[in-house]
């Protein structure tokens, strides 16, 4: 993974456009251009070329911040496998809709991954499939507990704090909602929040595509163009209307992920869950179940910045074991980067989990 061409790199500019779309992913040209000093043709000409060709898609996040930073139920797995079987298992664990990510670390037998599940539930993957599958050599799986740092919240360090400040949906002068939520019984939103129709059909359309204009929404919905508007701002506003920018972070200058498996002490476990979501090379981080009851992961620019990290921004927080693995392959993001095409459309029952390998070698 850290082999990457320089030329594969995104020019700072494109890097900035970048990171303003991670503070607002509907963010007009016009309103980048003024905050970042450049030409509003340049920043349209600039977005085009970016999510025509699929470096950059802005999508509705699929995972929200839980309240309080409670789990809404997932799983952490670390899989091993016999070498030669990776690629069958890799392939078996993408199938499945309930396995959302799917990471392949440099070790060439290791699978890190992330599986939806009800909470306290025996889940058929976890106690009956992976175990009974015998190119499978270990399974440890531990629950996410306490969510302190989402991939969504992640914000690339090429701005300033002003800039960002400026560009988010969350400053203080953004456009407060101007017309009440209107429930309807039985529809939950994709944040756990009851949304009506109208709601349901707009988040519905931006899902795959965050950027869609009033006027598109208005055709793809029917709803009036001045209806799509004040509801648009309305569930941005409510932050039921969460996007995430999808791009390789190798084209940020960022070829290497690393996994961070961390045992704190109970007293320190929440400061130091802090400190690491606070970090800027930090993109996830979670308290979870097990002997490493802190989970997290982070991009560098390279292995000299990684060992800074460990060595330095590490300490004192209460960390008494760290373990590190070096992603070597993104093997599945839902939704997929830019760059991946999309998952096929299911049919609208939903499909049973796909089995992996169970009793097969």
């Amino acid at each position: 993974m850290a082999n990457v061409p320089a030329d594969s790199v995104l020019s700072l500019t494109d890097q900035r456009l970048v990171a303003a779309l991670q503070c607002d992913g509907r963010l007009t040209a016009e309103r980048a251009a003024q905050v970042l000093g450049l030409g509003a043709a340049t920043v349209r000409r600039r977005l085009h070329t970016l999510t025509a060709d699929g470096t950059v898609r802005v999508v509705v996040s699929p995972v929200a911040r839980p309240r309080n930073g409670g789990s809404a139920g997932a799983l952490f797995l670390r899989i091993r496998v016999l070498r030669g079987k990776l690629d069958t298992i890799v392939a078996a664990l993408a199938a499945r809709e309930d396995i959302p990510f799917i990471d392949v670390t440099t070790a060439g037998d290791e699978i890190f991954a992330v599986a939806r599940t009800e909470p306290g539930s025996r889940d058929p993957l976890v106690f009956r499939q992976l175990p009974s599958t015998q190119a499978v050599t270990s399974l440890d799986s531990a629950t996410i507990l306490h969510v302190f740092r989402l991939t969504s919240e992640w914000r690339h360090t090429v701005l300033t704090p002003a800039e960002r400040a400026a560009l988010s949906r969350t400053d203080p002068q953004a456009e407060p909602a101007t017309e009440r939520v209107r429930p309807s019984a039985g529809s939950p939103g994709p944040y756990g929040v009851d949304t009506d129709p109208v709601e349901q059909s707009l988040i519905d359309a931006l899902t795959p595509d965050a950027r869609l204009s009033a006027a598109a929404l208005a055709a793809r919905t029917g709803h009036p163009e001045s209806t799509v508007r004040r509801r648009v701002t309305q569930l941005t506003a409510q932050g039921r209307l969460v996007t995430q920018v999808l791009v390789d972070p190798r084209r940020l200058g960022l070829p290497i992920e690393a996994k961070l498996l961390l045992h704190v002490a109970p007293d320190h476990l929440a400061a130091a869950g802090q400190a690491l979501a606070d970090h800027p090379a930090v993109h996830g981080a979670f308290a979870t179940s097990g002997p490493s009851n802190l989970h997290a992961a982070a991009y560098f620019p390279d292995l000299t910045a990684l060992y800074g990290f460990l060595s330095r921004d590490l300490s004192g927080l209460g960390i008494t074991q760290v373990e590190t693995a070096i992603v070597s392959r993104a093997a599945k993001r839902t939704p997929p980067l830019g760059g991946e095409p999309p998952a096929r459309a299911t049919a609208t029952r939903r499909r049973p989990p796909a089995r992996v390998g169970e009793g097969k070698g």
